[in-house]
């Protein structure tokens, strides 16, 4: 992990102002302020119902925000039009949960879906696209498999590599380690700090797994009811003083007693 410089040396590729969310009337992210900037890995954690699937689904342009702005390599998703945000989206890169390969299709054929519907190649360059992009993540040779001979940790290779066919500026990973064991988890932490020196895009990383997020974060976001707690380098986050944020680290249960008011406030927000 390299050192960072200093923010006005640095170009920002992700730029969020006041976002502010609502499902119904219950609000998810309240007013959430950050920037991501180029070769940065910035790890988005948080317990369940912190908000932070919701704030990867806004970054990916999936939903539209209550109010804020979402700059985007200098795109404001609020005005940019349908044929600028099909552009924008070839520059991005995911890698899903569950790898969501196509289990109708080889691991070559999955890999090299994103090439057939956007660009304009030859199937043999394709292939060796693919399969180049199979040897960064250690998969060389098995384009001829299906998804159902893969084991949980192939699959979540595999993802990455169909996620990277198109060198994105952007790559966001969800849960990338989720599932897997020790050893093999450590292994997808190596090949994303690999994939970011290799092509030198920026990871957004939405993860649960404290020993994943301080191995390859440059700087940790920490949501927590839809705020934004802090963000900051490991070493930040580690001596951070607010309770919430050392609860989760240490794997305490938060025992913090809720204002009566503002606790019988949530339980009638929907009814």
């Amino acid at each position: 992990m390299s050192d960072a410089p200093d923010d006005a040396a640095r170009t920002p590729v992700i730029e969020v102002e006041n976002l502010v969310t609502h499902y119904g009337t219950r609000k998810i992210l309240k007013g959430i302020t950050f920037t991501v900037y180029a070769g940065e890995i910035l790890v988005i954690m948080g317990g369940s119902g912190s908000g932070k699937s919701t704030l990867l689904r806004h970054l990916l342009a999936l939903h539209r925000p209550t109010s804020g702005t979402i700059r985007l390599l200098g795109q404001d998703l609020a005005t940019i039009d349908g044929a600028a945000l099909f552009d924008l989206r070839r520059q991005m890169g995911v890698a899903f949960q569950g790898g969501a390969l196509f289990s109708s299709m080889t691991v070559g054929e999955n890999i090299t879906l994103p090439l057939r519907e956007h660009a304009r190649l030859d199937p043999r360059t394709m292939e060796i696209m693919a399969r180049l992009k199979l040897e960064v993540v250690n998969l060389g040779g098995f384009e001829h498999l299906m998804p159902s001979e893969l084991s949980g940790g192939m699959l979540k290779r595999a993802a990455l590599a169909r996620a990277i066919i198109m060198d994105p500026k952007l790559l966001f990973c969800d849960e990338p380690s989720a599932g897997l064991d020790p050893i093999v988890s450590s292994g997808i932490d190596d090949l994303i700090l690999k994939l970011r020196d290799a092509i030198g895009t920026t990871i957004i990383i939405v993860t649960h797994e404290l020993e994943s997020a301080f191995k390859i974060a440059d700087r940790i976001a920490v949501l927590d009811r839809g705020d934004l707690l802090a963000i900051g380098t490991v070493e930040e986050i580690r001596k951070h003083p607010d309770q919430r944020i050392q609860n989760m680290l240490a794997r305490r249960a938060d025992d913090e007693l809720p204002d009566p008011r503002a606790y019988l406030e949530r339980l009638l927000a929907d009814l």
